[in-house]
């Protein structure tokens, strides 16, 4: 039902919903509240403690003229008062407030307490005019715009509970919700928006989160079978001279890898296409694992394809395949926007013809007007996921190929269950012998020209490094800004006669390449750049990664660039620069130092940040959560993938019963955009 068909909602406030996404009845129902006020705890007057946190239930008393201070900030004084005493509320630079209030309003004031000599004040408290019948209960807070009040969205969200029930549609049978102790959904939604007690409460948001975890259990499982039950795939023979080529390399296997290639030859062995996740921390060695899976197919005849998400990844995997495969007779080609047109025509060609074993390329290797005559196997990295169509696209010309997907993104194994439970994963969790350890250190400003100094020592050893600077807008402007003043501060002060690379976000690709290739060759010493360094480049000759304002990058983004350093022989050092304003960012800085394991690290940071903020639900094709958060909830995702897989395979999902479940499935596919029907 349109929500302008609920009383109260004229023009104006349709405008506002809309705005924050209300356009329905259904739409207010699962706008949640962002937060409680329990109005049972109010405090009076006298009893409010200096420095707490008080809801109090007051009326105006007196409404003083707004002051101003020697600097021009402007001070509103309120009085209010209760049976008990009397209370200030304070609000600065904001002279409309005393405009806001009436003369013996009721209001109630959230905010923090401040007592000095007697007098009791409430400093810049969030406030709500309310009527006699709405002192009591559990208030639930909203998330707003500026143009609606609380009161106006409770009465709205009241309307639409107390008047549409066709919205609330059960979807879990009676069997299911015994089994796992959960409520009807009617009631549940109704008492998250107005809830009877704290442990009611408890109750329904767990049956929502239930819900909202099932449905993607479910659509991953769904997933996951329809690519069991298609047996069209190239059934790959393990070649024999797989041993040859791993004893070719310079170094040992780890564990962990030995398993991943064991893994990927066992379902690269069936003719149901391989869709795998290998799952590796930075330099845990995931290429390796790529190039024998590439090696394989390549060997028994059929044809490869390697995308990276940049021109400059897919020119060091190429050299890195030439390198590995060089004994053997195997043609291996590049594709990129820098391929000139007469050798991209001599590649379509050849790769129509089969003659090309394994090309690399950026992800246009699967634009239409690239044919290949027996692609068999396609390697790709995590942001660009194959779905159901992406494999059908593929299958109209004839192949439904296997597809390895590579991810440098440490994930805890339950939580990796739920993003790609549509995949089987690999993971490795040990570096390769010889990786160095990066040592870490997190300094104040006020050492930067200790650190710039060592880095010109570490120089003039034979070294490079790295100087990254945070972004600084969108547009990149102040970007090109701060890092071009940078690269100036470092020459004039440190490195004059020295060779200084400057990388932001305004150079095209060209100008990015040719850097990048000038410091991989050491024709740059100091490389001096925004995050666009490139995830996975590899320079061996780099130990030092001095990273400016550290403090407003994420966890992940952080050992992400650590990554960049420690991956030759020499020992390497990542120096975080900052001076955190907040407890955050000051907790950031000391798990950075503490360890170098990024499993470790990706907890802390989904800790800190929110699964969905860390993640970015939808760049993985989900759905964004309304309240379940895959990490604090881990119970209950336990609960429903065991709940989801029980469904599949007794095939009781296809029960009437379930009919509404199986509906809801289906629109989350249908986002996804994988072409899964539910019989």
């Amino acid at each position: 039902m349109d929500i302008k068909s609920i009383k109260g909602v004229g023009p104006k406030t349709l405008k506002v919903l809309n705005s924050i996404g209300i356009y329905s009845t259904s739409d207010m129902l699962y706008y949640f509240p962002r937060g409680y006020e329990d109005r049972n705890n109010k405090k009076t007057v006298d009893k409010l403690i200096d420095g707490e946190n008080a809801v109090v239930n007051v009326e105006v008393s007196l409404i003083m003229r707004c002051k101003r201070t020697r600097t021009g900030k402007s001070i509103n004084r309120i009085v209010f008062k209760d049976d008990t005493g009397y209370l200030t509320g304070v609000w600065f630079n904001k002279p409309y407030m005393s405009k806001t209030f009436k003369i013996g309003e009721n209001i109630i004031l959230y905010g923090t307490i401040k007592i000095n000599n007697g007098e009791i004040e409430i400093i810049e408290p969030q406030y709500e005019k309310i009527k006699s019948e709405e002192y009591n209960g559990i208030i639930p807070i909203y998330p707003l715009s500026k143009n609606i009040t609380q009161n106006a969205l409770r009465k709205i969200s009241n309307q639409c509970i107390n008047s549409v029930n066709e919205d609330i549609k059960e979807c879990l049978p009676i069997e299911l919700k015994k089994r796992y102790e959960l409520e009807d959904i009617d009631y549940a939604i109704k008492n998250i928006h107005f809830p009877e007690s704290f442990d009611a409460l408890n109750k329904s948001i767990r049956r929502v989160k239930f819900d909202e975890l099932l449905k993607l259990q479910l659509a991953l499982f769904l997933i996951k079978n329809q690519y069991e039950n298609d047996k069209t795939a190239y059934k790959i023979n393990p070649c024999p001279q797989i041993p040859k080529l791993i004893e070719s390399l310079p170094y040992k296997l780890t564990n962990s890898q030995k398993n991943a290639v064991d893994e990927v030859i066992q379902d690269l062995n069936k003719n149901k296409a391989m869709n795998r996740l290998v799952q590796g921390d930075v330099g845990s060695g995931k290429t390796i694992i790529a190039i024998i899976a590439l090696f394989d197919c390549a060997m028994n005849g059929i044809q490869c394809a390697m995308m990276a998400p940049t021109e400059i990844l897919a020119q060091q995997n190429y050299e890195s395949i030439k390198k590995v495969l060089q004994k053997w007779d195997l043609n291996i080609q590049m594709l990129s926007g820098s391929t000139s047109k007469k050798d991209k025509d001599d590649i379509l060609m050849k790769l129509k013809n089969g003659e090309i074993n394994i090309i690399v390329g950026t992800h246009s290797l699967i634009q239409d007007d690239i044919e290949f005559k027996n692609l068999g196997l396609v390697i790709t990295d995590e942001q660009h996921r194959f779905g159901v169509r992406q494999r059908s696209n593929l299958a109209a010309k004839g192949h439904n190929p296997h597809v390895l997907v590579m991810t440098a993104t440490p994930i805890p194994r339950t939580l990796a269950l739920f993003i790609y439970g549509d995949m089987d994963i690999s993971i490795i969790n040990e570096l390769p012998p010889g990786r160095q350890k990066v040592d870490t250190y997190f300094v104040r400003p006020s050492l930067r020209d200790r650190i710039y100094k060592f880095l010109k020592k570490q120089i003039d050893e034979g070294r490079q490094g790295y100087v990254i600077c945070p972004m600084v807008s969108e547009n990149g402007d102040l970007d090109v800004s701060s890092v071009e003043q940078m690269a100036v501060f470092l020459k004039n002060n440190y490195f004059r006669n020295y060779k200084i690379g400057v990388i932001h976000g305004k150079l095209n690709y060209k100008e990015k390449e040719k850097i990048m290739k000038d410091f991989y060759n050491k024709k740059i010493q100091v490389l001096v750049s925004t995050t666009v360094v490139e995830v996975g480049i590899n320079v061996p000759n780099a130990t030092v990664m001095v990273v400016e304002d550290a403090d407003r990058f994420g966890l992940a983004q952080l050992h992400q660039l650590r990554g960049r350093v420690g991956r030759g022989i020499y020992k390497s050092y990542c120096i975080l620069i900052g001076d955190p304003k907040t407890s955050e960012g000051l907790e950031r800085m000391k798990i950075m130092v503490m360890t170098n394991d990024g499993f470790k690290i990706a907890e802390k940071d989904m800790e800190i940040r929110g699964t969905g903020e860390f993640f970015g639900l939808k760049q993985h094709g989900l759905p964004e959560l309304k309240l379940a958060d895959p990490i604090k909830d881990i119970d209950i995702l336990k609960d429903t993938r065991e709940a989801a897989k029980y469904l599949i395979e007794s095939k009781k999902i296809c029960d009437d019963e379930f009919k509404i479940l199986r509906e809801e499935t289906e629109k989350i596919l249908y986002e996804k955009k994988d072409d899964i029907n539910i019989n």
